[in-house]
């Protein structure tokens, strides 16, 4: 396997423990930091079955579980982004399912320091360049923003 391959199933890679960007194994599927961080902080939810396309397809305990990883989720990249940069201003949580074809859910921290014509807009509005030059791709630099958001998992679930 190359450093790469992860990439082209996420899921079954986290499940065997070779997915660089897991943070933490959750209930219901993977906290994991995005491959992207034009805004710092940037993570993502995956289901821990790369079969369920749909949250609907999840059985109920299921399902909760998984919007219950995706509110701890938030809330540690909430914490850490707050912690990290004054200009942090809230989390927007996401689930879409247009692009990839399996379970997930977008944890988007949000700053004053965003351009103003983007600081109330989706992000998905964001210039394409913002999610390919290589100076928004997850490097070395985003550590402490991965060992912050990290810290917070493990103290939230261990407070659950």
């Amino acid at each position: 396997m190359t450093n790469e391959d992860w990439r082209t199933d996420r899921i079954a890679s986290a499940l065997r423990g070779e997915n660089p960007a897991v943070l933490r194994r959750l209930t219901a599927g993977f906290a994991v930091i995005g491959d992207v961080q034009f805004l710092p902080g940037y993570s993502v939810l995956l289901v821990d079955d790369p079969r369920v396309q749909r949250l609907s397809e999840l059985p109920k305990a299921k399902r909760l579980a998984f919007l219950s990883d995706m509110d701890v989720l938030g809330e540690a990249v909430e914490h850490a982004c707050r912690r990290l940069d004054p200009a942090f201003r809230r989390v927007n949580l996401e689930i879409l399912g247009n692009t990839d074809g399996f379970l997930h859910a977008h944890v988007w921290p949000r700053f004053d320091w965003e351009p103003a014509d983007l600081v109330h807009m989706p992000v998905w509005l964001y210039p394409r360049e913002s999610w390919t030059d290589e100076r928004h791709a997850l490097a070395a630099r985003h550590q402490a923003v991965r060992d912050g958001i990290s810290g917070e998992l493990d103290r939230l679930t261990a407070a659950a």
